[in-house]
């Protein structure tokens, strides 16, 4: 699947709305292939005491509870549409759940796509010397 693909399949779970006094969600959709070319998406919600998630965090448990979890491809929209990269503990969840989830590929921006992991040059998990 095209990155364009994806991008509109996360696009279309955008939803901006108030859920309560405090919390909202939809303002970020994301979508997630997977090695099976499944695509996953999910939405985030943001609460006033910060225990919200992200949409990347919604979508990996969609695919999760489908019974898989290795990502070949993701990408997260903004309200516009517009590409954005995903939060330190999004790139830690997606690269947790598989061993080869770090070869993921990720759009940033509109012209950027890059490996899960040349954003976590220096994940805890593995030395630089055991990449």
């Amino acid at each position: 699947m095209e990155f364009q693909e994806l991008c509109e399949r996360a696009f279309h779970v955008v939803n901006p709305r108030c859920l309560s006094d405090t919390a909202e969600a939809g303002g970020v959709g994301a979508a997630l292939e997977t090695e099976n070319g499944n695509v996953y998406v999910g939405v985030c919600i943001d609460t006033a005491c910060s225990i919200g998630f992200c949409a990347e965090h919604a979508a990996a448990a969609a695919m999760v509870t489908a019974g898989e979890n290795r990502v070949v491809k993701m990408v997260a929209v903004d309200r516009d549409g517009k590409p954005m990269p995903p939060c330190g503990r999004c790139r830690e969840l997606i690269s947790s759940l598989h061993p080869e989830n770090r070869q993921a590929l990720v759009m940033v921006d509109r012209e950027t796509v890059l490996a899960l992991e040349e954003l976590l040059p220096y994940d805890w998990k593995c030395s630089k010397d055991q990449k």
